[in-house]
């Protein structure tokens, strides 16, 4: 462990963080690489100018401290700053836009603030456009479909690894058959993704035959248990 020399005497340079930080957020943020992304927000557009802030994710990879806090391989802390940010935008800390065009698609970040929102609602109305090109398409991302909160509370601990592969499942299947299938899981006691990825494979193979009835068939529900699932599901 590195140590701390403590901070020096004269004034410091400081950064306002709100009190609702601590009382609300701070609880309950559970992981540490989305704490030290989370930090590092109100960082950074401390040192933006103008009136309104955001970041792009280039923001954060280029910082060399906060990637070196993440991790000792460039790739795995590139990839936990990911993770970390969807974990943000799904607790709602951080809004989300895509500006697409016809270079490649940014992502910018704002924090979920008076200003943020006003910002975002901004974009998507067309009053406010980051690149400054009116033509430009801009998507709202920051109220579509988490399933990495139904994952964590249905499921567990969201690992870099099945946060990959439910970014891989939200470009293969439709959110509604995700979140069906998570509840398929908690319904037959089988809380592993091994067994919500099988559900999937099996509707897109052989059609999803109730995909409008909220819920699998009795028939449907003894063939997870007894049949070509049943080596998942742990008795």
């Amino acid at each position: 462990m590195r140590g701390f020399s403590g901070f020096p005497a004269g004034r410091l340079k400081t950064i306002a963080l709100p009190a609702l930080f601590f009382s609300e957020l701070l609880p309950v943020i559970d992981n540490l690489a989305e704490l030290r992304v989370t930090l590092f927000v109100f960082w950074a557009l401390h040192q933006k100018e103008g009136r309104i802030r955001y970041l792009r994710l280039e923001d954060f990879l280029v910082d060399d401290l906060l990637m070196e806090s993440l991790a000792k391989q460039r790739r795995t802390a590139e990839a936990l700053v990911n993770d970390a940010l969807e974990r943000a935008v799904a607790r709602g800390t951080l809004l989300q836009i895509r500006v697409e065009g016809t270079a490649d698609a940014q992502d910018l970040y704002f924090l979920n603030t008076e200003r943020g929102r006003a910002a975002v609602d901004g974009i998507t109305r067309g009053e406010w456009r980051p690149t400054g090109d009116p033509t430009e398409p801009i998507s709202l991302m920051a109220e579509r479909p988490n399933v990495f909160v139904l994952y964590e509370q249905n499921i567990g601990p969201l690992t870099p690894m099945i946060a990959e592969e439910l970014r891989d499942a939200e470009e293969s299947y439709p959110i509604a058959w995700i979140e069906e299938a998570i509840k398929v899981a908690v319904n037959n006691n089988a809380r592993k993704w091994a067994y919500i990825s099988r559900v999937l494979e099996r509707w897109k193979a052989e059609g999803k035959h109730d995909a409008t009835s909220g819920g699998d068939t009795a028939r449907d529900r003894r063939r997870y248990i007894e049949g070509e699932y049943g080596d998942i599901i742990q008795h």
